[in-house]
């Protein structure tokens, strides 16, 4: 991948009405985008983003030749709204920065992406709407909203809803933030670096699997030690904004694509919506998005398939590029809804 044919770009849209009935003020959703939209417009996939990570995380998806081909497809990935690049607690300016930044949801998300394919690429046929973590909750929250547009959905580690267990894990992480005495409920002078570290440290224990650990897979990824990995995770969070994490946390811990005006809260009528081509790949050892929740989705999904990655990454084998095999099989899930949701 070259990466100077990616394009950045922002998508002002004006002040953004949210589902809670209040309102972010000159949103802006920030995009990477590469390939060029189709005559019949569609050839669109989109890759949202998942937890922590920006736009560029999902570029390891997109190779030339591969199942996400560049020259094939228009591939665009749009940026969490409250994740730093797109409009955010830490970038936003006057009465709704920092800890006054609005409660987001996963479907004022997936609306203003939508505004964004309408108005940017002119109503596209999405082929393809495929996420790993939260980019695979917004991935089916597309699937459930606008089934006559979607071709296809791919969620990867990743659930329709935050599921009891997973909600618990987040107040885990959360609270190791929030403890930290610098934090001052948000309005911090100074970054709340040891509550930062605190809540990379927490979370080092959930991403991976025990068994990741205890066979040192942590090698494979370019650490000698878990000392590494716990030293990666702090400084990996100490340069995130807290404010930015509390806020993407919320949509992710509030999440549930059945929780707006469109579903009312009827879980299983958002799933029967989902009839396209449709993949849920759990990972068999994640231990907060699990199989089992998966699965439980998936059943009652009409177009769904579930075929869990075997791996001891646990939800880090569903990451870009993180675990060869489970990223391999992917991208090879991928191709083949592409060609199924061409053909249907």
């Amino acid at each position: 991948m070259i990466d100077s044919k990616w394009f950045i770009e922002d998508f002002e849209a004006g002040d953004l009405p949210l589902s809670n009935g209040g309102m972010l003020r000159n949103a802006r959703l920030r995009y990477h985008q590469i390939g060029e939209l189709n005559a019949p417009k569609d050839n669109l996939i989109l890759l949202p983003t998942f937890y922590g990570g920006a736009a560029a995380g999902n570029h390891p998806w997109v190779t030339p030749g591969g199942p996400l081909d560049p020259a094939q497809y228009c591939i665009v990935i749009p940026a969490l709204l409250g994740a730093g690049e797109s409009s955010s607690p830490s970038n936003t300016p006057g009465a709704q920065a920092g800890a006054d930044f609005p409660r987001i949801s996963l479907y004022d998300n997936v609306l203003l992406q939508k505004r964004l394919v309408d108005q940017r690429f002119g109503g596209a046929r999405v082929a393809l709407v495929m996420g790993w973590s939260m980019g695979g909750m917004q991935a089916l929250q597309w699937g459930c909203l606008f089934p006559e547009r979607v071709g296809a959905v791919l969620a990867a580690c990743a659930t329709a809803r935050c599921y009891p267990h997973n909600r618990v894990f987040l107040e885990g992480v959360k609270a190791a933030l929030t403890c930290d005495p610098a934090f001052q409920n948000g309005r911090y002078q100074h970054p709340p670096v040891r509550g930062l570290a605190a809540f990379g440290t927490v979370y080092a224990g959930w991403a991976y699997s025990q068994a990741f650990y205890r066979r040192e897979l942590y090698r494979n990824l370019g650490f000698a030690s878990i000392e590494q990995v716990l030293s990666f995770w702090e400084r990996d969070h100490q340069a995130q904004d807290a404010n930015d994490l509390l806020a993407v946390l919320d949509t992710w811990q509030s999440g549930d694509i059945s929780d707006n005006p469109v579903l009312g809260g009827d879980y299983l009528g958002a799933l029967a919506r989902l009839s396209m081509p449709t993949a849920m790949l759990p990972g068999s050892t994640d231990l907060y998005f699990t199989e089992a929740d998966a699965w439980n989705d998936a059943r009652a999904m009409p177009g769904a398939r579930c075929e869990p990655l075997v791996s001891d990454f646990g939800h880090v084998a569903g990451g870009p590029g993180r675990d060869p095999d489970s990223h391999a099989r992917i991208l090879a899930v991928a191709g083949s809804l592409l060609q199924q949701g061409a053909l249907s």
